[in-house]
């Protein structure tokens, strides 16, 4: 009996601890609890908030705590040992929401002051302002000017004597530029623009081949364009072409008109285009076949061919810059015959661009270097300055001589014209190799020869001094193309064609 006593004890006992265990539990969850604020990553926080005999605030090197505990645990959580450390204990609802610790501990800044703003974000602030505003203002007056400056010439087009095209020569085009010109070179749409032109042309029927590929008709917004398809041999001619015409000012009256440069997919084929103005009486070379000229028309597209190329082969240093270039493919195939008689000179794909202003010469990565019955003899033996600018602007030069020759052929003079033939036709077959060319022009010295007739015209006679002047075997004898252009502009001719009257013209 006396065990089962003791065991009956020790059971009331345990019975009686839990009771009060329990008791205490659901003192703490009482609502007579302290409603404290609760900010701590230990997960004893229940929507920011927690309930106990005391709320607390802990400040330890930066870190801030707030939360509640038993009135058991006081004396543990209200002190501490360590130095950076500062506990407030309160009694009281949410008495914790608001304490924030002293200026320091322990000689320990507790808070930051305020960074004062510096002057120089003040600076660059204002200046980042100044900049803004001066951008868009230079673009406002950019959008209100730009209508005028797609119409701006080349300042030497008002200095110069020289044949402009009248203003209804292409009248579309002219449309087309008012509404589009807003590319940066000044001569063609622009470049996200250019990028859907394929898919906008619808090609009509193919008006030439070559080796370069071919050339079609085709329209655009209710006009006819020229879209010249390059084969894919020939792909550098493309780029080297497209990349002038898109960072140069080559927009002028006797340069061919540039639109766009695309790369389409036809037929599981890539296919890279250049379009550009069309032109219906075709090349020189195939308007010469059939077409015969008076003295005072080979005058005229003369001194267009020379005016192209001076404009090439200047150098324009202003706020629009151009840089010179040299065609270095020069012949009657490149050239085109526009309605009014004058000529605008094509084909950039083996160009040699040059800036003097920036000390550069971009010769281009093409291994072609043009076409060998109109090389001059420099080119033939090797002996160019290939470092040398003007030496590719000489070579330009012989080959304008033989344009101006082809020409003058076709020109009728006491009734008297010869058939079209090309440049020594009567001494090289009709695909001469290059030493075949070599033989006649650097070892022979032969130049094409002239006929008697020519020397009776005061403007065939004068063409043909040039003419000769343009042939020189010394590169830097021969005449620069701004002499020619002059020269051709002095002439005294007839009052229908003087230059003064058609500068009255246009």
């Amino acid at each position: 009996m006396g065990s089962s006593a003791l065991l009956a004890a020790v059971l009331a006992g345990v019975f009686l601890s839990i009771t009060v265990i329990q008791a205490d539990d659901l003192d703490d969850r009482s609502d007579e609890k302290l409603l404290c604020i609760c900010e701590n990553d230990k997960g004893t926080c229940n929507n920011g908030t927690c309930r106990g005999d005391n709320c607390f605030y802990s400040w330890l090197s930066g870190r801030e705590e707030r939360g509640c505990f038993s009135e058991k645990h006081r004396r543990e959580q209200c002190s501490s040992s360590l130095k950076n450390l500062f506990v407030h204990c309160c009694k009281g609802n949410k008495c914790n929401a608001f304490i924030t610790p002293p200026p320091n501990i322990n000689g320990e800044p507790t808070t930051t002051s305020p960074e004062l703003p510096r002057p120089e974000l003040w600076i660059s602030v204002s200046l980042l302002l100044l900049f803004t505003t001066v951008c868009v203002c230079a673009f406002v007056l950019f959008m209100r000017f730009r209508h005028a400056h797609c119409r701006l010439k080349d300042p030497e087009d008002h200095s110069a004597a020289m044949i402009k095209v009248p203003n209804g020569d292409d009248p579309a085009y002219g449309d087309i530029f008012d509404e589009f010109c807003t590319s940066g070179s000044g001569t063609g749409l622009p470049y996200l623009v250019q990028r859907t032109m394929a898919r906008q042309i619808s090609l009509v029927e193919c008006v030439g081949k070559g080796r370069y590929g071919e050339v079609w008709r085709g329209t655009w917004m209710g006009e006819s364009v020229a879209v010249k398809i390059f084969s894919s041999r020939d792909e550098q001619s493309w780029f080297r072409e497209t990349e002038i015409y898109n960072t140069v000012q080559l927009r002028h009256d006797n340069i061919l008109g540039f639109i766009a440069s695309d790369m389409t997919s036809k037929n599981s084929s890539t296919q890279l285009w250049l379009v550009t103005h069309f032109h219906e009486l075709g090349s020189l070379y195939d308007f010469l076949q059939y077409s015969s000229l008076e003295p005072e028309s080979c005058l005229r597209m003369c001194l267009s061919v020379a005016c192209g190329l001076v404009h090439l082969h200047t150098e324009i240093v202003s706020s629009q810059e151009k840089p010179a270039i040299a065609h270095r493919d020069l012949k009657s195939r490149n050239i085109l015959v526009k309605r009014n008689g004058q000529c605008c000179i094509a084909d950039l794909g083996l160009a040699v661009i040059h800036s003097q202003s920036h000390d550069y010469l971009d010769v281009g990565n093409n291994p072609r270097v043009g076409t060998k019955r109109y090389m001059a003899p420099e080119v033939l033996d090797e002996t160019i300055r290939v470092d040398v600018f003007e030496s590719y602007k000489q070579t330009d030069i012989w080959a304008l001589g033989l344009v101006f020759w082809e020409i003058t052929r076709r020109t009728i003079v006491n009734g008297i014209v010869e058939e079209y033939r090309p440049p020594f036709f009567d001494l090289v077959p009709t695909d001469p190799s290059f030493e075949e060319m070599k033989k006649v022009v650097c070892v022979d010295q032969q130049r094409p020869s002239l006929h008697n007739r020519l020397h009776s015209h005061p403007i065939l006679s004068t063409i043909v001094k040039i003419m000769k002047e343009c042939w020189y075997q010394n590169p830097t004898a021969r005449l620069t193309a701004l002499r020619v252009r002059k020269t051709l502009s002095k002439m005294d001719i007839d009052s229908d064609f003087s230059v003064e009257k058609l500068k009255r013209d246009t």
